[in-house]
């Protein structure tokens, strides 16, 4: 997609500010050949899933806390907090995160449910040894044990409500991708927004995820976006659909390291109170749909990307830049700065 059109500038000042001027003459609509991918439709959940989900994100939690603070967690069940522990229940928190993950990146999880009653057995088998021990603290290790027989219960329950029920899922149908829709409204016209997010090398101002985005010819760019453990991912997208002032529809395209499919309606907001910017993004994430679930933890899933870019949107249409406090680039106390 091309740079704004005549009439509308885009000027930096020492502040990096978008300044706004004359309206833009009107684009004819564009629509690219070939017809979009079908949208996926996301496979549901029915009741015996979701004890089932509870227990996933039960697993993953436990299982970080045993990774990250293994000698913590060792007091917790009453053992010594030696290096031996240390090193056990790092392993019992790996399983712990396979079970879990196993459980949420399947629509009807029951050999992984199952798996988790194996790992209670064990978990209990452990812990009577630990009882047996006078080296131990007796009391936490039996408030562990009868910790440990709650969840195996919820476990045996799960899985045979599962067991019992294989066909509860809503729809049979897999969704190759995670579909998210975010909105918000920007105190600026339809226009301006929309010939700002027109020109596409605009984009890497507010969506932090994007390193670069560089036109390539007429309704086809490329982009570059940092992807899992510091690796940037490419790909190249073609606009489907592009309606002046009111819509534009995008398609990564060829063999992209990340296939993603997108919508951004701009509306007049009731009151003339700005825009209403409408965002709807089919994405399938580096690592498949285990990277995303575990992403969710750490406030990196698409979800929250979408939501967080919007919100730079705004504050790039109405105050000319990102607003970064103080707060978010450092941790813990150090001197004051002004905000930027």
């Amino acid at each position: 997609m091309g740079t704004v059109e005549t009439g509308m500038r885009q000027q930096q000042d020492d502040g990096g500010t978008w300044q706004r001027g004359a309206a833009a003459p009107r684009r004819p609509a564009i629509r690219s050949p070939g017809t979009p991918r079908e949208a996926p439709h996301k496979a549901g959940k029915g009741p015996n899933e979701q004890l089932a989900g509870f227990l996933g994100w039960f697993s993953i939690g436990l299982g970080l806390s045993q990774v990250i603070a293994p000698r913590v967690m060792s007091r917790l069940v009453g053992i010594d907090d030696d290096t031996k522990n240390a090193t056990l229940m790092r392993a019992l928190g790996v399983r712990e995160l396979t079970s879990g993950v196993g459980i949420l990146s399947q629509p009807h999880p029951t050999g992984w449910v199952w798996s988790r009653v194996a790992g209670d057995m064990m978990d209990l088998a452990m812990l009577g040894r630990a009882m047996a021990s006078s080296d131990n603290s007796r009391g936490r290790t039996a408030m562990a044990t009868a910790a440990v027989l709650g969840v195996m219960a919820l476990d045996v329950l799960a899985g045979q409500q599962l067991k019992e029920s294989p066909n509860t899922a809503v729809s049979p149908k897999q969704e190759p991708g995670i579909r998210v829709r975010k909105s918000i409204t920007v105190g600026s016209s339809p226009e301006e927004v929309y010939n700002f997010w027109h020109d596409f090398e605009n984009l890497p101002r507010f969506m932090q995820h994007l390193e670069s985005v560089r036109v390539t010819g007429e309704g086809r760019s490329h982009w570059t976006a940092k992807g899992p453990a510091g690796q940037s991912v490419e790909w190249d997208a073609v606009t489907l659909e592009d309606v002046p002032n009111e819509l534009i529809a995008w398609r990564s395209e060829g063999d992209a390291d990340v296939y993603n499919e997108g919508t951004v309606r701009f509306r007049p907001a009731p009151g003339n109170r700005g825009t209403e910017v409408h965002v709807e993004l089919v994405y399938e994430p580096p690592g498949g749909i285990i990277t995303s679930k575990l992403a969710k933890l750490f406030r990196e899933e698409p979800g929250q990307q979408v939501k967080d870019d919007l919100l730079h949107l705004k504050q790039v249409m109405e105050v000319g830049e990102v607003v970064i406090s103080d707060a978010t680039v450092s941790k813990g106390p150090h001197p004051a700065r002004p905000d930027r």
